[in-house]
């Protein structure tokens, strides 16, 4: 992502602009997802494909505490156990990715696969995918060597839904401790086990930081 942000307004509160700043990362040079990034929204299409769109968070906004979204799928992949390497087709999964502060600096100048490699790093996925499970059951990511946890948020399936979770509540049951600073987020869709098609929006992304109104 040469997705350092220069914009005046932190994100905190507000929606994270799809603005053409994201960058796509492809695991395969033949085939990649569409991404069409439309203001506050972005259009996925997935056909039989799988990669992932990112952008670097702002210093500013290392701190969030909360995130809220939207999403809706039209078209989705078949269920699947998203536990198995190599058989974990979903229609959206948005991740977060944390790493102690004293490696900020350093990950200013690198990209997402620096910062996936870093033995710290550890990511929290959201999912829309999947089999029928308890909302936010986790999983281990089965790519990630335990530095990954899948939040199963939706089975396979369509709709359209509002989504709000605690960030570090989260990363506290999935990992322990304390998360550190968030540096980047990520979009994916994963249609190429089950060569099937998906069809979704993700909008209105909202950071939100820690409560710093005056108290009495």
């Amino acid at each position: 992502m040469s997705a350092v942000l220069c914009c005046a307004a932190t994100f905190s509160g507000a929606s994270v602009p799809f603005d053409g700043r994201w960058e796509e990362l492809r695991f395969s040079l033949f085939a990649s997802n569409e991404f069409l990034q439309r203001g506050s929204a972005v259009d996925v299409a997935s056909d039989g494909t799988v990669s992932l769109l990112w952008r670097k968070v702002p210093g500013y906004d290392r701190d969030t505490i909360r995130a809220n979204w939207t999403w809706e799928v039209t078209e989705s992949v078949p269920p699947t156990d998203l536990t198995v390497k190599g058989g974990d087709d979903r229609n959206l999964s948005l991740y977060f990715v944390f790493m102690p502060v004293d490696l900020v600096a350093e990950a200013e100048k690198q990209d997402i696969r620096w910062m996936l490699k870093q033995n710290a790093v550890r990511v929290l996925m959201y999912t829309w995918g999947g089999l029928e499970r308890e909302k936010g059951h986790i999983t281990a990511n089965p790519y990630m060597n335990n530095q990954g946890a899948t939040f199963h948020v939706r089975p396979a399936g369509t709709g359209k839904y509002d989504e709000a979770v605690d960030l570090r509540a989260d990363y506290a049951r999935a990992f322990g401790g304390d998360a550190g600073a968030l540096v980047g987020v990520a979009i994916s869709a994963d249609s190429d086990d089950t060569k099937t098609h998906v069809r979704a929006t993700l909008s209105d992304l909202v950071l939100t930081g820690p409560d710093t109104s005056p108290t009495n």
